[in-house]
C-alpha cells in the first residue's frame, strides 16, 4: 500500500508541476492574471514566464518519473510552499469569514505542500522510480 501511495503521490504531484509549468508556456496570459493576482505582479514578464514554465515542466516530468529525486524533491516543495504562501488567506480562512479575498477551493494548496514534504521524507521508501531502478 505504502509503494502504490508514494507512487500515486510522486506522479500527480508530478503532474501538477507539468500543468503548471505548460500553462505559462502555452497561456502566458493566464500566467500573467496569475501572478498578478497571487504574486505581487513578481515574475510578469512573458518571457521569464515561459523560461520558469519550461523549468516546471521539466522538473515535474523528472518528479514523474522519479528521477534525480534529491534535488527535484527540494524544488518541487519550494514551488508549491510559495504557491501556498500566495493563497495564505484561503489556507487560514477558506470560507472567507474573516479574511477577504478567500477561496476554499484554494484550500489544497495546504495539502498538496503536505503531500510533497511527505513524498520527500518517504524518499527511500519510494521504490517505484528510475532512480532506484539506477540504484539496483
Amino acid at each position: 500500500m505504502k509503494r502504490w501511495g508514494l507512487f500515486l503521490l510522486r506522479v500527480s504531484t508530478g503532474w501538477l508541476l507539468v500543468m503548471w509549468g505548460l500553462d505559462k508556456v502555452v497561456n502566458v496570459e493566464h500566467a500573467m492574471a496569475v501572478t498578478d493576482r497571487f504574486y505581487f505582479g513578481i515574475g510578469n514578464q512573458p518571457l521569464f514566464l515561459n523560461i520558469f514554465g519550461v523549468f516546471e515542466t521539466i522538473v515535474g516530468a523528472l518528479v514523474i518519473v522519479g528521477l534525480f529525486r534529491q534535488k527535484t524533491y527540494p524544488l518541487l516543495f519550494v514551488i508549491t510552499f510559495v504557491s501556498g504562501l500566495s493563497v495564505w488567506q484561503s489556507i487560514l480562512d477558506p470560507w472567507g469569514w474573516l479574511l477577504e479575498g478567500s477561496n476554499v477551493l484554494l484550500y489544497p494548496s495546504l495539502i498538496i505542500t503536505a503531500g510533497v514534504i511527505t513524498l520527500w521524507g518517504f524518499i527511500d521508501s519510494d521504490s517505484m522510480t528510475l532512480d532506484a531502478k539506477k540504484a539496483a
